[in-house]
């Protein structure tokens, strides 16, 4: 017979009053703490018991309302009138069992009574497919209880108290202060690959407009609405049905929008919102990720190529630092101002890690550390990590067990961008946890020429990684999306994600080539092979080195025809490096950057400084300011957007600006006023129909003339084949064209360049794109004006003779190549580069346009 424990604590009618739970199972009662699965043991679902069933039977341990049924039928969630949310969750890991075993008795919105039938299970069944048969009684919203009291021993269903629970009193806690509690309707969620990052991103920010509690439930599981971490690891997929719960002041108002967003899909490209019964609605498929490359060849190790390039050097395996602390303290009070000063202190190091890698030039490098600046205020992990320390354990132990909980939880998502986020958790996490113990950074002095091998390496280890001592680095998790790669891309460092395991048993010291551009390292190279590729390397450096040492010299091919080389950028600091190796103005200003960096659409004022600025450094050279080019495919979290089935085919560039006036003229007005201290040209993107260009054009003249500012050349980019057909009719009323050959591209050929299956046919090369690139130069020669290309077609060695040839006269390319591609056009015919083009014109796949100008040649 199972027993309450007695207590001598008084409670006052007027502050708390009690709640008895009875058993839902028979069975023998266990500690919470003790159950075998960190979420409920360190009671990050909430508090409460555990049993060890010995029947079948599922049986409500009070009266209240079901609220929640996950799909799986292994947990439910019963309401009480206090505002209790119970969660009983039958086994361990029976979510995979994906209903197999298990029969609900009763729907979201029934009332019960205790002792009634809510899931009948196959314990048999269960036993021998799930991890184990242990069933959990949390309460969900444990902050509203004052003191668990647990029962001990065999218990009976419907007989036995299991759980007292004594309630907050009034004077406690604010909940009746802050309003009615108000649930949506289910909602649908539309977005392709579910609530990812970036739809959870903006779900957030919307969320932080609204005074009231808000939480988000899927099944018997929810999530802080305020807390990206959270909603991730919900894990809610297309067609997931989920809903909203506010509690405040402006809840009616919360709900209300927040359900339109997560019905629209939050702005995400393909998101198409259901309007079918939620019965109707199957559960979409969840493609398996792709399979880890494996080889056959024992000499060969094979990954995904992460960051192109060709190291030879010796290995070095980086291990993960052990920190260990202790689990309890004494002060709850101490604990949460050490946990504080930590926080502080971890955001004070990323800040400076942003500033140095924003130094450098690249703002997508910075942005990775400002994640992690939000990461360091996540509600969901300061709350769970809160809690654990009023439980009485340490900051240490209270923050490790949260980040590396929450952190295993994104791991093991199926989507594989998703679970790559899971390395930032832990690399902010790991910051903190040393801050908290003490503990510092293992920094090991590496010889020259290393490949670093890793199971993962963090953000903070890129940033710290010392290009004179590491060649290359290769990762056993990890992929070509994650933050990790990018960084190596910007370092100029190759490298390898998700490579065979095996790599990490070669002993230090062990020589290998590794092939960042093909995903590769080869082992056991022979001397020969080693040197060859050594002096291949060697020729490619000296090449590289030649080529800054003649930057400065003029692009004039050997026959006389003058090509302008300049930069694509995103900031003055590019804008200065590109001076530095003998960029000869900007064909690219990617203003959206600016607007991504900003947590509110900038001024006038703001935007004046920044493009004045550029131009300042420019001296006398060019800029060519791009307007606003960010849509449906990519939007702005503070620019919320009517879901569109093809966002590429919808509101994007200039299109958005109609849509937008005051932004657009804002933008406008900041251009004209800052190109009076420099050469600024201005161009619109996305256009292709002669109204555009028209509209475009009006609104600018009525901004100039109301500023009386000099007129500015104008012209747009050719990204669609509208715009290139009709190229002759659009010179009449433009200064220039600017090729920007990656949309060009996958608008002519109508292939995604981020679909996993067509990406690799989705090349510039191709003879239908040259031959869009053709009309273009034609149509603007007959009315005097020239042509440029901005996309990665231009700094491409192989496409440069070829843009060359059909008459290209400006190439504006990655501030990196510049000296490269000076170089390449110097050492040119262009006669012969004309001749070269008209036979591409004339062939049939981007292949065998490719085999004209073999790299070897280049």
């Amino acid at each position: 017979m199972a027993s309450l424990p007695d207590s001598t604590l008084q409670v006052s009618k007027a502050e708390a009053q009690a709640l008895v739970l009875v058993a839902p199972l028979s069975g023998q009662m266990v500690p919470l703490a003790t159950v075998p699965d960190p979420v409920f043991a360190q009671k990050m679902v909430g508090d409460g018991i555990s049993i060890d069933p010995i029947s079948q039977m599922l049986l409500a341990p009070c009266d209240g309302d079901i609220v929640q049924i996950h799909s799986a039928c292994h947990a439910v969630t019963v309401k009480t009138a206090e505002g209790l949310e119970i969660l009983m969750h039958i086994g361990l890991d029976t979510v995979a069992l994906k209903g197999e075993g298990f029969s609900a008795k009763v729907k979201v919105g029934d009332r019960v009574k205790t002792g009634d039938l809510l899931i009948e299970f196959d314990a048999d069944y269960v036993a021998l497919n799930a991890r184990s048969l242990l069933t959990q009684l949390v309460v969900t919203n444990s902050d509203r209880v004052a003191e668990f009291r647990p029962a001990t021993g065999l218990v009976n269903a419907a007989r036995d108290p299991v759980l007292e629970l004594v309630l907050m009193g009034a004077s406690a806690t604010n909940a009746a202060a802050t309003g009615a509690t108000v649930t949506s309707q289910p909602i649908v969620i539309p977005n392709p690959v579910g609530l990812h990052a970036r739809p959870a991103a903006v779900l957030v920010q919307l969320a932080k407009q609204y005074q009231s509690t808000l939480r988000l439930h899927r099944g018997s599981d929810s999530a802080n609405v305020r807390s990206v971490v959270a909603i991730l690891g919900l894990e809610v997929a297309q067609g997931d049905m989920v809903t909203l719960e506010a509690k405040g002041a402006d809840a009616d108002a919360a709900i209300a929008a927040l359900s339109e967003a997560l019905r629209s899909g939050l702005g995400e490209a393909g998101a198409v919102a259901v309007t079918a019964a939620p019965a109707s609605i199957a559960q979409a498929e969840i493609s398996a990720p792709a399979p880890r490359p494996q080889s056959d060849h024992p000499n060969i190790v094979l990954g995904v190529a992460a960051s192109p390039g060709v190291a030879v050097g010796k290995t070095y395996r980086q291990r993960r630092q052990e920190i260990h602390v202790a689990e309890t303290a004494d002060s709850p009070q101490a604990e949460h101002r050490q946990l504080d000063s930590a926080l502080n202190q971890a955001k004070l190091e990323i800040e400076s890690l942003r500033a140095k890698v924003h130094g450098q030039g690249d703002p997508s490098q910075a942005a990775i550390f400002a994640a992690h600046q939000e990461l360091l205020e996540d509600p969901e992990l300061l709350e769970l990590a809160g809690s654990a320390i009023d439980r009485g354990k340490s900051a240490a132990f209270a923050w490790q067990q949260t980040y590396t909980a929450q952190a295993d939880r994104l791991g093991q998502l199926k989507s594989e961008l998703l679970a790559q986020r899971a390395n930032d958790l832990r690399d902010v996490g790991d910051r903190v946890l040393r801050l908290l113990t003490g503990v510092k950074e293992e920094r090991v002095t590496l010889p020259v020429n290393t490949v670093l091998l890793a199971e993962d390496l963090t953000p903070s280890d890129m940033a710290n990684l010392d290009p004179a001592q590491v060649v290359g680095f290769a990762t056993v998790t990890g992929g070509a999306t994650s933050h990790v790669a990018i960084l190596a891309r910007a370092m100029g460092l190759p490298a390898i994600a998700g490579i065979e395991p095996r790599i990490l048993d070669l002993a230090d010291g062990t020589p290998v080539i590794l092939d960042g551009t093909r995903g590769r390292i080869q082992l056991n190279a022979s001397v020969a092979e080693l040197e060859q590729t050594r002096e291949r390397m060697a020729r490619q450096t000296a090449k590289q080195a030649q080529d800054l040492e003649h930057a400065f010299e003029p692009a004039i091919t050997s026959d006389g025809r003058s090509i302008e080389v300049v930069a694509n950028i995103g900031s003055q600091k590019e804008a200065v490096a590109s001076l530095q190796v003998g960029g000869e103005g900007v064909g690219l200003l990617r203003t959206e950057f600016i607007f991504m960096a900003a947590s509110a659409a900038p001024s006038e004022d703001e935007q004046e400084v920044i493009y004045a600025d550029i131009l300042r450094v420019l001296g006398d050279r060019p800029m060519i300011i791009r307007t606003l080019d960010v849509g449906g495919d990519k939007p702005l979290p503070y620019l919320p957007m009517a879901p569109e089935e093809n966002p590429f085919l919808g509101e994007r560039g200039i299109r958005l600006g109609f849509d937008r006036p005051d932004l657009m003229r804002t933008q406008f007005r900041a251009i004209l006023k800052a190109s009076t201290v420099g050469k600024a040209r201005v161009m619109f993107p996305m256009i292709a129909r002669m109204e555009e260009l028209t509209m475009a054009k009006a609104v600018m003249e009525e901004e100039r003339q109301k500023l009386g500012v000099p007129p500015i050349e104008i012209g747009i980019m050719v990204e669609v084949p509208a715009a290139a057909v009709s190229a002759e009719r659009f010179a009449e009323q433009v200064d220039f064209f600017s090729i920007g050959t990656n949309d060009l591209t996958q608008y002519t050929l109508a292939m995604d360049r981020g679909h996993p299956k067509l990406a690799a046919y989705v090349d510039a090369l191709n003879p239908s794109v040259l031959r869009m690139i053709d009309f273009t130069v034609r149509g603007a020669d007959k009315h005097g004006k020239w042509v440029g290309v901005c996309g990665g077609m231009a700094g491409d060695p192989q496409a440069v003779p070829i843009l060359l040839g059909l008459g290209v006269k400006e190439l504006s390319v990655s501030v990196p190549v510049i000296p490269a591609v000076k170089a390449q056009v110097r050492a040119l015919s262009y006669a012969q580069c004309c001749e070269l083009a008209q036979r591409a014109l004339n062939l049939d796949a981007a292949t065998q346009v490719r085999d004209l100008v073999p790299l070897e040649e280049v």
